[in-house]
């Protein structure tokens, strides 16, 4: 991040869902963000390794961050945002790749060090909850996805 301009991040991440006694339930988690030291709920996500797809990263990020194993079902609308890095003391352009996943095993957990907490909720519940309007948006998109999904299956 040299010179005045910085360069846009990108990371990648997941919407892991389950089925659930009341209907499908999303993965959230608790975190004291690593910037700005605030506490939020957010979904998992995360950088993107040397030489790796967003898929990639989003599976790897959703089993390191949550501590579960999920597949991909479709891919969602990206998330553009701009963060304050206090460190570099400039907005940093970030764009998010988020995928809507099933769960394939694993309770969810919360011992990678990123995250405080891991909770699964009620669609309803998770657009409650989540700090960020850009993820709220990503999981109202998954839900309809969802929703679409299950009735064209009936």
């Amino acid at each position: 991040m040299s010179g005045s301009k910085a360069e846009q991040e990108v990371s990648a991440g997941g919407v892991v869902t389950r089925p659930g006694g009341s209907g499908p339930e999303v993965l959230i988690a608790d975190q004291v963000d690593w910037n700005t030291g605030q506490r939020n709920v957010r979904l998992p996500k995360g950088h993107l390794e040397p030489g790796e797809s967003l898929e990639e990263a989003a599976l790897r990020e959703v089993a390191e961050e949550v501590g579960v194993t999920a597949r991909i079902l479709l891919p969602l609308e990206p998330v553009h945002y701009a963060f304050w890095h206090e460190t570099h003391r400039c907005h940093v352009p970030k764009v998010v790749h988020y995928f809507l996943m099933e769960l394939v095993s694993g309770e969810g957990r919360a011992d990678d060090g990123e995250m405080e907490r891991v909770h699964w909720c009620s669609f309803a519940a998770a657009l409650e909850r989540l700090t960020f309007e850009g993820e709220q948006a990503v999981v109202g998109q998954a839900e309809r996805l969802l929703r679409s999904r299950r009735s064209s299956d009936s």
